[in-house]
Protein backbone atom coordinates (compact mmCIF):
# COMPACT_ATOMS: atom_id res chain seq x y z
CA UNK A 1 0.00 0.00 0.00
CA UNK A 2 1.82 3.09 -1.26
CA UNK A 3 0.29 6.38 -0.11
CA UNK A 4 1.86 8.72 -2.66
CA UNK A 5 1.40 12.35 -1.67
CA UNK A 6 0.21 13.58 -5.06
CA UNK A 7 -1.95 10.58 -5.89
CA UNK A 8 -3.66 10.27 -2.50
CA UNK A 9 -3.67 13.90 -1.42
CA UNK A 10 -7.21 13.58 -0.02
CA UNK A 11 -6.02 11.13 2.63
CA UNK A 12 -3.13 13.40 3.54
CA UNK A 13 -5.52 16.34 3.74
CA UNK A 14 -7.57 14.36 6.28
CA UNK A 15 -4.41 13.62 8.25
CA UNK A 16 -3.46 17.31 8.27
CA UNK A 17 -6.88 18.33 9.60
CA UNK A 18 -6.72 15.65 12.28
CA UNK A 19 -3.34 17.03 13.39
CA UNK A 20 -4.67 20.59 13.38
CA UNK A 21 -7.64 19.48 15.46
CA UNK A 22 -5.27 17.78 17.91
CA UNK A 23 -3.41 21.05 18.39
CA UNK A 24 -6.70 22.92 18.83
CA UNK A 25 -7.94 20.40 21.39
CA UNK A 26 -4.78 19.89 23.44
CA UNK A 27 -2.32 22.64 22.54
CA UNK A 28 -2.03 26.12 24.10
CA UNK A 29 -4.32 28.54 22.29
CA UNK A 30 -3.11 31.70 24.05
CA UNK A 31 -6.46 32.53 25.65
CA UNK A 32 -5.43 31.97 29.26
CA UNK A 33 -4.45 35.56 29.69
CA UNK A 34 -8.04 36.61 29.19
CA UNK A 35 -9.05 34.88 32.40
CA UNK A 36 -6.92 37.12 34.60
CA UNK A 37 -6.30 40.86 34.57
CA UNK A 38 -2.51 40.44 34.56
CA UNK A 39 0.31 40.66 32.09
CA UNK A 40 0.29 42.91 29.07
CA UNK A 41 -3.49 43.04 28.72
CA UNK A 42 -3.58 46.23 30.77
CA UNK A 43 -0.12 47.86 30.85
CA UNK A 44 0.66 50.50 33.39
CA UNK A 45 0.57 53.99 31.98
CA UNK A 46 4.03 55.46 31.52
CA UNK A 47 4.99 59.13 31.69
CA UNK A 48 5.91 61.92 34.04
CA UNK A 49 2.50 61.99 35.67
CA UNK A 50 2.54 58.33 36.64
CA UNK A 51 3.04 59.13 40.28
CA UNK A 52 0.49 61.93 40.40
CA UNK A 53 -2.82 60.80 41.81
CA UNK A 54 -5.93 62.02 43.50
CA UNK A 55 -5.48 62.25 47.25
CA UNK A 56 -7.33 59.68 49.37
CA UNK A 57 -7.15 58.34 52.88
CA UNK A 58 -5.51 54.93 53.14
CA UNK A 59 -8.14 52.32 54.19
CA UNK A 60 -7.50 50.68 57.53
CA UNK A 61 -7.00 46.96 58.02
CA UNK A 62 -5.98 44.17 55.73
CA UNK A 63 -7.20 44.87 52.20
CA UNK A 64 -10.01 42.65 51.11
CA UNK A 65 -10.21 41.33 47.58
CA UNK A 66 -6.60 40.98 46.47
CA UNK A 67 -7.74 38.47 43.89
CA UNK A 68 -9.73 39.70 40.90
CA UNK A 69 -13.43 39.31 41.45
CA UNK A 70 -15.50 37.26 39.07
CA UNK A 71 -13.49 34.05 39.14
CA UNK A 72 -16.47 31.98 40.17
CA UNK A 73 -15.99 28.36 41.16
CA UNK A 74 -12.35 28.27 40.24
CA UNK A 75 -11.45 28.69 36.62
CA UNK A 76 -14.92 28.03 35.26
CA UNK A 77 -15.36 25.20 32.80
CA UNK A 78 -12.06 25.32 30.88
CA UNK A 79 -8.87 25.28 32.95
CA UNK A 80 -9.85 22.13 34.83
CA UNK A 81 -10.35 20.23 31.58
CA UNK A 82 -7.68 18.18 29.84
CA UNK A 83 -8.75 19.62 26.49
CA UNK A 84 -9.40 23.17 25.32
CA UNK A 85 -13.10 22.45 24.94
CA UNK A 86 -15.43 24.87 26.67
CA UNK A 87 -18.77 23.80 28.07
CA UNK A 88 -21.86 25.93 28.20
CA UNK A 89 -24.45 26.30 30.89
CA UNK A 90 -26.13 22.92 30.44
CA UNK A 91 -22.89 20.96 30.74
CA UNK A 92 -21.09 22.95 33.44
CA UNK A 93 -23.83 24.58 35.53
CA UNK A 94 -24.32 28.28 36.03
CA UNK A 95 -26.83 31.04 35.46
CA UNK A 96 -28.93 32.20 32.54
CA UNK A 97 -30.64 35.59 32.57
CA UNK A 98 -33.21 36.47 29.91
CA UNK A 99 -34.61 40.00 29.85
CA UNK A 100 -36.03 42.55 27.39
CA UNK A 101 -34.44 45.90 26.64
CA UNK A 102 -35.72 48.95 28.47
CA UNK A 103 -36.90 51.66 26.09
CA UNK A 104 -39.35 52.93 23.51
CA UNK A 105 -38.76 53.94 19.91
CA UNK A 106 -40.36 56.10 17.24
CA UNK A 107 -39.24 55.24 13.69
CA UNK A 108 -39.62 56.53 10.14
CA UNK A 109 -38.98 60.15 11.05
CA UNK A 110 -37.26 62.70 8.84
CA UNK A 111 -34.82 65.15 10.40
CA UNK A 112 -31.27 66.29 9.82
CA UNK A 113 -28.15 65.85 11.97
CA UNK A 114 -28.39 69.46 13.11
CA UNK A 115 -31.85 68.75 14.57
CA UNK A 116 -30.79 65.78 16.70
CA UNK A 117 -29.66 67.93 19.61
CA UNK A 118 -32.90 69.95 19.66
CA UNK A 119 -35.04 66.78 19.69
CA UNK A 120 -33.01 65.25 22.50
CA UNK A 121 -33.13 68.44 24.58
CA UNK A 122 -36.90 68.77 24.15
CA UNK A 123 -37.49 65.17 25.25
CA UNK A 124 -35.16 65.60 28.23
CA UNK A 125 -37.09 68.66 29.34
CA UNK A 126 -40.57 67.22 28.71
CA UNK A 127 -39.94 63.80 30.23
CA UNK A 128 -37.44 64.89 32.90
CA UNK A 129 -34.71 62.60 31.55
CA UNK A 130 -30.92 62.74 31.64
CA UNK A 131 -28.68 63.20 28.63
CA UNK A 132 -27.98 59.47 28.38
CA UNK A 133 -31.68 58.52 28.37
CA UNK A 134 -32.53 59.97 24.95
CA UNK A 135 -31.03 59.27 21.54
CA UNK A 136 -32.01 60.70 18.17
CA UNK A 137 -30.45 59.24 15.01
CA UNK A 138 -30.95 61.25 11.83
CA UNK A 139 -29.41 58.56 9.61
CA UNK A 140 -31.95 55.92 10.66
CA UNK A 141 -34.79 58.37 11.35
CA UNK A 142 -35.34 57.04 14.87
CA UNK A 143 -35.76 58.54 18.32
CA UNK A 144 -35.35 56.41 21.45
CA UNK A 145 -35.91 56.96 25.13
CA UNK A 146 -34.30 54.44 27.46
CA UNK A 147 -37.11 54.33 29.98
CA UNK A 148 -40.63 52.94 29.69
CA UNK A 149 -43.78 52.19 31.67
CA UNK A 150 -42.01 49.39 33.56
CA UNK A 151 -38.85 51.34 34.41
CA UNK A 152 -39.22 55.07 34.87
CA UNK A 153 -43.00 55.20 34.59
CA UNK A 154 -43.03 56.87 31.17
CA UNK A 155 -46.05 55.83 29.11
CA UNK A 156 -46.14 55.67 25.34
CA UNK A 157 -48.60 58.55 25.38
CA UNK A 158 -46.03 60.64 27.29
CA UNK A 159 -43.41 59.90 24.65
CA UNK A 160 -45.82 60.79 21.85
CA UNK A 161 -46.77 64.07 23.56
CA UNK A 162 -43.10 64.98 23.99
CA UNK A 163 -42.46 64.31 20.30
CA UNK A 164 -45.36 66.58 19.44
CA UNK A 165 -43.74 69.31 21.54
CA UNK A 166 -40.60 68.76 19.46
CA UNK A 167 -42.65 69.47 16.34
CA UNK A 168 -43.40 65.98 15.01
CA UNK A 169 -46.78 64.45 14.35
CA UNK A 170 -46.54 61.32 16.50
CA UNK A 171 -49.38 59.53 18.25
CA UNK A 172 -49.36 56.70 20.75
CA UNK A 173 -49.70 54.04 18.07
CA UNK A 174 -46.42 55.18 16.48
CA UNK A 175 -44.45 54.42 19.65
CA UNK A 176 -43.01 50.92 19.78
CA UNK A 177 -41.78 49.14 22.86
CA UNK A 178 -38.11 48.22 22.71
CA UNK A 179 -35.03 49.80 21.14
CA UNK A 180 -33.39 49.88 17.72
CA UNK A 181 -31.19 47.15 16.30
CA UNK A 182 -28.14 49.40 16.58
CA UNK A 183 -28.74 49.85 20.30
CA UNK A 184 -29.29 46.12 20.81
CA UNK A 185 -26.08 45.30 18.98
CA UNK A 186 -24.18 47.80 21.10
CA UNK A 187 -25.56 46.31 24.33
CA UNK A 188 -24.61 42.82 23.18
CA UNK A 189 -21.03 43.92 22.41
CA UNK A 190 -20.61 45.68 25.76
CA UNK A 191 -21.97 42.73 27.75
CA UNK A 192 -19.63 40.31 25.98
CA UNK A 193 -16.73 42.68 26.67
CA UNK A 194 -17.68 42.77 30.35
CA UNK A 195 -17.79 38.98 30.53
CA UNK A 196 -14.41 38.74 28.85
CA UNK A 197 -12.84 41.41 31.07
CA UNK A 198 -14.21 39.72 34.17
CA UNK A 199 -12.64 36.42 33.10
CA UNK A 200 -15.89 34.45 33.12
CA UNK A 201 -14.88 31.64 30.76
CA UNK A 202 -17.63 30.42 28.42
CA UNK A 203 -19.98 33.30 29.28
CA UNK A 204 -21.91 34.83 26.41
CA UNK A 205 -24.58 37.40 25.65
CA UNK A 206 -26.80 37.03 22.59
CA UNK A 207 -30.06 38.43 21.26
CA UNK A 208 -33.09 36.21 20.79
CA UNK A 209 -36.38 37.01 19.12
CA UNK A 210 -39.91 36.50 20.33
CA UNK A 211 -43.17 37.65 18.74
CA UNK A 212 -43.18 41.44 19.04
CA UNK A 213 -40.16 41.71 21.32
CA UNK A 214 -36.41 41.26 21.47
CA UNK A 215 -34.61 39.73 24.44
CA UNK A 216 -31.03 39.49 25.57
CA UNK A 217 -29.95 36.11 26.92
CA UNK A 218 -26.82 36.07 29.07
CA UNK A 219 -25.37 32.70 30.05
CA UNK A 220 -22.45 32.40 32.45
CA UNK A 221 -21.25 28.89 33.33
CA UNK A 222 -20.20 28.41 36.94
CA UNK A 223 -21.59 31.73 38.20
CA UNK A 224 -24.50 32.34 40.55
CA UNK A 225 -27.37 34.72 39.79
CA UNK A 226 -26.14 37.53 42.03
CA UNK A 227 -22.78 37.65 40.27
CA UNK A 228 -24.37 37.76 36.82
CA UNK A 229 -26.98 40.38 37.69
CA UNK A 230 -24.34 42.58 39.34
CA UNK A 231 -22.31 42.44 36.14
CA UNK A 232 -25.06 43.07 33.58
CA UNK A 233 -27.74 44.87 35.58
CA UNK A 234 -26.26 48.38 35.44
CA UNK A 235 -25.43 50.61 32.52
CA UNK A 236 -21.86 51.14 33.76
CA UNK A 237 -21.59 54.80 32.73
CA UNK A 238 -18.38 56.13 34.32
CA UNK A 239 -17.88 59.87 34.52
CA UNK A 240 -15.42 62.21 36.21
CA UNK A 241 -17.11 65.21 37.81
CA UNK A 242 -15.66 68.35 39.29
CA UNK A 243 -17.21 69.76 42.47
CA UNK A 244 -16.22 73.35 43.22
CA UNK A 245 -17.58 76.64 44.65
CA UNK A 246 -19.09 78.92 42.02
CA UNK A 247 -18.75 82.65 41.68
CA UNK A 248 -21.80 83.21 43.90
CA UNK A 249 -20.46 80.92 46.62
CA UNK A 250 -22.83 78.05 45.86
CA UNK A 251 -21.26 74.71 45.00
CA UNK A 252 -21.53 73.45 41.45
CA UNK A 253 -20.82 70.15 39.67
CA UNK A 254 -19.56 69.64 36.13
CA UNK A 255 -19.23 66.40 34.18
CA UNK A 256 -15.77 66.57 32.61
CA UNK A 257 -14.91 63.08 31.32
CA UNK A 258 -16.56 59.80 30.31
CA UNK A 259 -15.36 56.54 28.72
CA UNK A 260 -15.10 58.11 25.28
CA UNK A 261 -12.38 60.45 26.54
CA UNK A 262 -10.05 57.64 27.64
CA UNK A 263 -7.17 56.58 25.40
CA UNK A 264 -5.58 53.97 27.70
CA UNK A 265 -6.85 52.21 30.80
CA UNK A 266 -4.40 50.52 33.11
CA UNK A 267 -4.89 47.51 35.33
CA UNK A 268 -6.67 47.94 38.66
CA UNK A 269 -3.93 48.10 41.28
CA UNK A 270 -3.34 47.86 44.98
CA UNK A 271 -0.23 49.87 45.78
CA UNK A 272 -0.41 52.67 48.33
CA UNK A 273 -4.17 52.66 47.84
CA UNK A 274 -6.54 51.26 45.25
CA UNK A 275 -6.61 52.91 41.84
CA UNK A 276 -6.91 52.60 38.07
CA UNK A 277 -4.28 54.46 36.01
CA UNK A 278 -5.73 56.14 32.94
CA UNK A 279 -4.54 58.29 30.08
CA UNK A 280 -6.83 60.73 28.30
CA UNK A 281 -6.91 61.13 24.54
CA UNK A 282 -5.40 64.07 22.69
CA UNK A 283 -8.59 66.12 22.69
CA UNK A 284 -9.73 65.36 26.23
CA UNK A 285 -6.35 66.02 27.90
CA UNK A 286 -6.09 69.77 27.17
CA UNK A 287 -9.83 70.19 27.77
CA UNK A 288 -9.62 68.55 31.17
CA UNK A 289 -6.50 70.52 32.09
CA UNK A 290 -8.19 73.80 31.17
CA UNK A 291 -11.26 72.84 33.23
CA UNK A 292 -8.99 72.20 36.22
CA UNK A 293 -7.52 75.68 35.86
CA UNK A 294 -10.92 77.28 35.38
CA UNK A 295 -12.37 75.62 38.48
CA UNK A 296 -9.42 76.26 40.79
CA UNK A 297 -7.78 72.81 40.92
CA UNK A 298 -4.35 74.29 40.04
CA UNK A 299 -3.58 75.79 43.46
CA UNK A 300 -0.13 75.59 45.04
CA UNK A 301 0.04 72.82 47.60
CA UNK A 302 -2.82 70.85 46.08
CA UNK A 303 -6.56 70.84 46.72
CA UNK A 304 -8.34 69.36 49.71
CA UNK A 305 -11.67 67.54 49.57
CA UNK A 306 -13.94 66.74 52.53
CA UNK A 307 -16.61 64.76 50.70
CA UNK A 308 -18.40 62.10 52.79
CA UNK A 309 -19.39 59.10 50.64
CA UNK A 310 -21.87 57.93 53.28
CA UNK A 311 -24.00 61.01 52.64
CA UNK A 312 -25.83 62.23 49.55
CA UNK A 313 -24.49 64.86 47.18
CA UNK A 314 -27.01 67.42 48.43
CA UNK A 315 -26.03 66.79 52.06
CA UNK A 316 -22.35 67.22 51.22
CA UNK A 317 -23.01 70.51 49.45
CA UNK A 318 -24.48 71.92 52.66
CA UNK A 319 -21.20 71.26 54.51
CA UNK A 320 -18.88 72.98 52.00
CA UNK A 321 -16.80 69.95 50.97
CA UNK A 322 -14.13 71.98 49.15
CA UNK A 323 -12.94 71.15 45.66
CA UNK A 324 -13.31 67.50 44.68
CA UNK A 325 -12.79 65.31 41.65
CA UNK A 326 -15.51 62.68 41.83
CA UNK A 327 -15.82 59.31 40.14
CA UNK A 328 -19.49 58.81 39.26
CA UNK A 329 -20.90 55.42 38.25
CA UNK A 330 -24.42 55.48 36.82
CA UNK A 331 -25.11 58.80 38.52
CA UNK A 332 -23.84 57.68 41.95
CA UNK A 333 -20.70 59.16 43.46
CA UNK A 334 -18.44 56.19 44.26
CA UNK A 335 -15.32 58.16 45.13
CA UNK A 336 -14.32 61.77 45.76
CA UNK A 337 -10.88 63.16 46.43
CA UNK A 338 -8.75 66.25 46.25
CA UNK A 339 -5.66 66.73 44.10
CA UNK A 340 -2.12 66.28 45.40
CA UNK A 341 0.51 69.04 44.94
CA UNK A 342 2.31 67.39 42.03
CA UNK A 343 -0.84 66.98 39.97
CA UNK A 344 -2.13 70.48 40.77
CA UNK A 345 1.20 72.00 39.73
CA UNK A 346 1.03 70.07 36.43
CA UNK A 347 -2.41 71.59 35.86
CA UNK A 348 -1.05 75.06 36.56
CA UNK A 349 2.00 74.73 34.31
CA UNK A 350 0.12 73.04 31.48
CA UNK A 351 2.34 69.93 31.66
CA UNK A 352 -0.76 67.79 32.17
CA UNK A 353 -2.10 68.90 28.77
CA UNK A 354 0.91 67.28 27.07
CA UNK A 355 0.90 64.12 29.19
CA UNK A 356 -2.68 63.66 30.45
CA UNK A 357 -2.19 60.68 32.80
CA UNK A 358 -3.37 60.24 36.36
CA UNK A 359 -4.92 57.74 38.74
CA UNK A 360 -8.61 57.33 39.49
CA UNK A 361 -8.60 56.19 43.11
CA UNK A 362 -11.21 54.06 44.90
CA UNK A 363 -11.77 52.76 48.43
CA UNK A 364 -11.27 49.02 47.67
CA UNK A 365 -9.70 46.77 45.09
CA UNK A 366 -13.12 45.40 44.15
CA UNK A 367 -14.35 48.92 43.33
CA UNK A 368 -11.19 49.58 41.33
CA UNK A 369 -11.68 46.37 39.37
CA UNK A 370 -15.34 47.19 38.67
CA UNK A 371 -14.28 50.65 37.55
CA UNK A 372 -11.66 49.22 35.21
CA UNK A 373 -14.14 46.77 33.67
CA UNK A 374 -16.75 49.48 33.07
CA UNK A 375 -14.14 51.81 31.57
CA UNK A 376 -12.84 49.13 29.23
CA UNK A 377 -16.17 47.65 28.16
CA UNK A 378 -17.98 50.97 27.92
CA UNK A 379 -21.47 51.85 29.08
CA UNK A 380 -24.68 50.17 28.05
CA UNK A 381 -26.82 52.49 26.00
CA UNK A 382 -29.81 51.03 27.79
CA UNK A 383 -30.39 48.51 30.57
CA UNK A 384 -32.13 45.15 30.65
CA UNK A 385 -35.41 44.89 32.56
CA UNK A 386 -34.33 42.02 34.78
CA UNK A 387 -36.56 42.80 37.78
CA UNK A 388 -39.94 43.30 36.09
CA UNK A 389 -39.97 41.22 32.92
CA UNK A 390 -36.79 39.18 33.13
CA UNK A 391 -36.40 35.52 33.95
CA UNK A 392 -33.42 33.60 35.25
CA UNK A 393 -32.47 30.14 36.36
CA UNK A 394 -29.48 28.56 38.02
CA UNK A 395 -28.29 25.02 37.21
CA UNK A 396 -26.25 23.25 39.86
CA UNK A 397 -22.79 22.26 38.58
CA UNK A 398 -23.26 18.78 40.08
CA UNK A 399 -26.38 18.24 37.96
CA UNK A 400 -24.61 19.57 34.87
CA UNK A 401 -21.81 17.05 35.41
CA UNK A 402 -24.43 14.31 35.19
CA UNK A 403 -25.62 15.76 31.86
CA UNK A 404 -22.03 15.73 30.63
CA UNK A 405 -21.57 12.06 31.53
CA UNK A 406 -24.92 11.12 29.98
CA UNK A 407 -23.99 13.00 26.80
CA UNK A 408 -20.77 11.01 26.56
CA UNK A 409 -22.66 7.76 27.07
CA UNK A 410 -25.21 8.77 24.41
CA UNK A 411 -22.48 9.53 21.89
CA UNK A 412 -20.71 6.25 22.63
CA UNK A 413 -23.99 4.34 22.25
CA UNK A 414 -24.63 6.00 18.90
CA UNK A 415 -21.18 5.05 17.63
CA UNK A 416 -21.55 1.48 18.89
CA UNK A 417 -24.96 1.09 17.23
CA UNK A 418 -23.61 2.39 13.95
CA UNK A 419 -20.59 0.08 14.18
CA UNK A 420 -22.79 -2.98 14.73
CA UNK A 421 -25.03 -2.15 11.76
CA UNK A 422 -22.10 -1.45 9.45
CA UNK A 423 -20.32 -4.69 10.26
CA UNK A 424 -23.62 -6.60 10.01
CA UNK A 425 -24.25 -5.16 6.55
CA UNK A 426 -20.84 -5.61 4.92
CA UNK A 427 -19.22 -8.38 6.96
CA UNK A 428 -15.91 -7.14 5.56
CA UNK A 429 -13.64 -5.46 8.10
CA UNK A 430 -11.55 -3.91 5.31
CA UNK A 431 -14.65 -1.94 4.20
CA UNK A 432 -16.38 -1.28 7.51
CA UNK A 433 -13.36 -0.41 9.68
CA UNK A 434 -12.16 2.49 7.47
CA UNK A 435 -15.75 3.70 7.32
CA UNK A 436 -16.00 3.96 11.11
CA UNK A 437 -12.50 5.42 11.37
CA UNK A 438 -13.34 8.10 8.81
CA UNK A 439 -16.62 8.93 10.56
CA UNK A 440 -14.78 9.17 13.88
CA UNK A 441 -12.19 11.52 12.37
CA UNK A 442 -15.04 13.74 11.18
CA UNK A 443 -16.33 14.11 14.75
CA UNK A 444 -12.76 14.67 15.98
CA UNK A 445 -12.21 17.50 13.48
CA UNK A 446 -15.54 18.99 14.49
CA UNK A 447 -14.44 18.94 18.14
CA UNK A 448 -11.24 20.68 17.10
CA UNK A 449 -13.29 23.34 15.37
CA UNK A 450 -15.33 23.89 18.55
CA UNK A 451 -12.15 24.22 20.61
CA UNK A 452 -10.49 26.57 18.11
CA UNK A 453 -13.40 29.03 17.98
CA UNK A 454 -14.15 28.75 21.71
CA UNK A 455 -17.67 27.44 21.16
CA UNK A 456 -19.24 26.58 24.55
CA UNK A 457 -20.80 23.16 24.03
CA UNK A 458 -24.36 22.59 25.27
CA UNK A 459 -26.87 19.80 24.83
CA UNK A 460 -27.99 21.28 21.50
CA UNK A 461 -24.44 20.95 20.19
CA UNK A 462 -24.25 17.36 21.42
CA UNK A 463 -27.42 16.65 19.45
CA UNK A 464 -25.70 18.15 16.42
CA UNK A 465 -22.71 15.87 16.90
CA UNK A 466 -24.97 12.82 17.00
CA UNK A 467 -26.73 14.01 13.85
CA UNK A 468 -23.34 14.42 12.15
CA UNK A 469 -22.40 10.84 13.10
CA UNK A 470 -25.61 9.53 11.55
CA UNK A 471 -25.47 11.55 8.33
CA UNK A 472 -21.74 10.94 7.96
CA UNK A 473 -21.99 7.16 8.13
CA UNK A 474 -25.06 7.30 5.88
CA UNK A 475 -23.01 9.06 3.19
CA UNK A 476 -20.15 6.58 3.57
CA UNK A 477 -22.62 3.72 3.15
CA UNK A 478 -23.83 5.32 -0.09
CA UNK A 479 -20.24 5.42 -1.35
CA UNK A 480 -19.53 1.84 -0.33
CA UNK A 481 -22.81 0.52 -1.79
CA UNK A 482 -22.36 2.31 -5.09
CA UNK A 483 -18.85 0.93 -5.50
CA UNK A 484 -19.15 -2.53 -3.97
CA UNK A 485 -22.70 -3.56 -4.92
CA UNK A 486 -22.46 -2.89 -8.66
CA UNK A 487 -20.13 -5.76 -9.54
CA UNK A 488 -16.38 -6.15 -9.55
CA UNK A 489 -14.19 -3.08 -9.74
CA UNK A 490 -11.37 -3.96 -12.07
CA UNK A 491 -9.94 -0.59 -13.12
CA UNK A 492 -9.47 2.90 -11.76
CA UNK A 493 -11.78 4.24 -14.44
CA UNK A 494 -14.67 2.07 -13.21
CA UNK A 495 -13.99 3.02 -9.61
CA UNK A 496 -13.84 6.74 -10.44
CA UNK A 497 -17.11 6.59 -12.37
CA UNK A 498 -18.96 4.91 -9.51
CA UNK A 499 -17.42 7.20 -6.88
CA UNK A 500 -18.43 10.34 -8.79
CA UNK A 501 -21.97 9.04 -9.12
CA UNK A 502 -22.17 8.44 -5.35
CA UNK A 503 -20.54 11.78 -4.57
CA UNK A 504 -23.12 13.67 -6.62
CA UNK A 505 -25.86 12.12 -4.47
CA UNK A 506 -23.96 13.04 -1.29
CA UNK A 507 -23.30 16.58 -2.49
CA UNK A 508 -26.95 17.16 -3.33
CA UNK A 509 -28.03 15.88 0.10
CA UNK A 510 -25.40 18.09 1.79
CA UNK A 511 -26.57 21.17 -0.09
CA UNK A 512 -30.17 20.45 0.93
CA UNK A 513 -29.16 20.06 4.57
CA UNK A 514 -27.17 23.30 4.57
CA UNK A 515 -30.01 25.25 2.96
CA UNK A 516 -32.52 23.85 5.44
CA UNK A 517 -30.31 24.61 8.45
CA UNK A 518 -29.10 28.06 7.37
CA UNK A 519 -32.12 30.01 8.68
CA UNK A 520 -31.76 28.30 12.07
CA UNK A 521 -28.04 29.15 12.17
CA UNK A 522 -28.58 32.81 11.30
CA UNK A 523 -31.67 33.61 13.33
CA UNK A 524 -31.38 34.01 17.10
CA UNK A 525 -33.44 30.99 18.08
CA UNK A 526 -31.54 29.79 21.14
CA UNK A 527 -30.70 26.09 21.22
CA UNK A 528 -31.80 25.54 17.63
CA UNK A 529 -29.02 27.84 16.49
CA UNK A 530 -26.33 25.72 18.17
CA UNK A 531 -27.73 22.53 16.66
CA UNK A 532 -27.81 24.09 13.19
CA UNK A 533 -24.25 25.45 13.37
CA UNK A 534 -22.75 22.10 14.38
CA UNK A 535 -24.76 20.27 11.72
CA UNK A 536 -23.72 22.66 8.94
CA UNK A 537 -20.04 22.62 9.89
CA UNK A 538 -20.14 18.83 10.18
CA UNK A 539 -21.68 18.47 6.73
CA UNK A 540 -19.04 20.78 5.22
CA UNK A 541 -16.21 18.83 6.87
CA UNK A 542 -17.70 15.61 5.53
CA UNK A 543 -18.17 16.78 1.94
CA UNK A 544 -14.86 18.62 1.65
CA UNK A 545 -12.54 16.38 3.70
CA UNK A 546 -13.73 13.02 5.04
CA UNK A 547 -15.90 11.69 2.17
CA UNK A 548 -13.18 12.21 -0.48
CA UNK A 549 -10.59 10.69 1.88
CA UNK A 550 -12.77 7.60 2.38
CA UNK A 551 -13.05 7.28 -1.39
CA UNK A 552 -9.25 7.18 -1.69
CA UNK A 553 -9.01 4.65 1.15
CA UNK A 554 -11.60 2.44 -0.53
CA UNK A 555 -9.75 2.77 -3.85
CA UNK A 556 -6.58 1.45 -2.22
CA UNK A 557 -8.44 -1.47 -0.63
CA UNK A 558 -10.42 -2.43 -3.75
CA UNK A 559 -7.70 -1.87 -6.33
CA UNK A 560 -4.80 -3.49 -4.55
CA UNK A 561 -2.55 -3.21 -7.56
CA UNK A 562 -3.47 0.43 -8.20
Amino acid sequence: MNLQLKKHWRIWLLVVFVLISTVALFGPLGDDAADEPTGDAAPEIEGEQQGDEMEAAQPDGDPDGEQPVGQVNGDVATASQITNLQFGLELSGGTQVRAPFIGMTVSNLEFGPDEQGDIEQTLQDELDLGTGDVRADAEDGTVEVFQDEYVGGIERSDFAAAMQEAGYSVDTGDVGMGVTGDTRDGVEDVLNDRLRERGLGGGSAAQVSAPGQQFMVVEVPGADRETVVDLIGERGQVEIWALFPGDDGDYETRSLLDQDDLADIGQARQDDGYYVPIRLDEQAGPRFGQAMRDHGFDQDGGVRCNYDLSRSLEENLDDEPGRCLMTVLDGEVVFAAGVNPNLSSSFASGAFDDDPSYRTTTTSFEDARDLEINMRAGALRTELDIDNRGTSFFLLPSLAERFKALSLVTGAAAIFAVAVMVFFRYRKPEVAAPMLLTAGSEVYILLGFAAAVGLPLDLSHIAGFIAVIGTGVDDLVIIADEIMQQGDVSTSKVFESRFKKAFWVIGAAAATTILAMSPLAVLSLGDLQGFAIITIVGVLIGVLITRPAYGDILRILVLEDD
